[in-house]
């Protein structure tokens, strides 16, 4: 058996760097999506309110008990579906769907967002609950001295955590092939089966997360040593 490396390259790479785009423009939106819902949700659990709390607790246990893989196909073949069935028993004749991409994004920020909702609810109860009082003593109103008091400093403490998932979410986009995104490994899967060079295609599919993966990783441990340093 010959491997044909150098022809895989030639013929492969080229669509593997558009497929950059895609992985790139999916984590960065399902980061920026997840971190939102995270903080949103990580307040809402801190509330005083039992059925807010009692909605999220159960958003958690859904999102946390079934795979990414199984949200995204739901949200990208189920959700149009049931879309289009809630507007006919309103008499509407409609023809929802949601592109794959958006779909992705979705799928992502929606369950990132659940775990990091925790890493975020925990660095705000680690704040001493005297810097709280402190503030509405000074005049600040609860909600304000959350923001502006006691959520930044949560959030300096968070950052290597999250820089941890954002590198997850990178390598999780390859799911998205299964919901038709055209990322890096749909691009690859294809052209293996038309040319069936499987290991070399694979091989440089490896190489490709790879190059993103680990780049960032070490990005993420220079940000947490700068930040021990402060």
């Amino acid at each position: 058996m010959t491997l044909h490396f150098a022809k895989a390259a030639e013929l492969l790479i080229p669509s593997l760097f558009h497929g950059f785009g895609v992985v790139i423009q999916a984590t960065v939106l399902g980061f920026l999506l997840a971190t939102v819902l995270g903080m949103i949700i990580a307040i809402g659990r801190l509330s005083t309110i039992k059925i807010v709390k009692g909605i999220l607790y159960l958003y958690l246990e859904l999102i946390r008990g079934t795979p990414l893989l199984v949200q995204l196909v739901y949200i990208y073949y189920v959700v149009p579906l049931l879309l289009n069935l809630i507007a006919s028993m309103f008499g509407f004749k409609t023809n929802i769907q949601i592109a794959s991409v958006t779909a992705g994004i979705l799928g992502l920020g929606i369950n990132y967002g659940c775990y990091m909702s925790e890493v975020v609810r925990a660095a705000i109860l680690s704040i001493d609950k005297g810097q709280t009082e402190a503030a509405l003593v000074l005049g600040f109103g609860k909600y304000e001295a959350l923001f502006r008091i006691v959520m930044p400093q949560a959030l300096r403490s968070i950052i290597p955590s999250l820089g941890n998932y954002l590198v997850m979410m990178v390598k999780d986009t390859s799911l998205l092939a299964y919901v038709a995104v055209n990322e890096l490994l749909l691009r690859t899967q294809n052209f293996a089966s038309q040319t069936f060079l499987t290991i070399e295609s694979y091989t440089f599919l490896a190489i490709a997360y790879l190059i993103i993966s680990i780049p960032l990783s070490y990005f993420v441990k220079f940000i947490e040593y700068r930040l021990k340093d402060k």
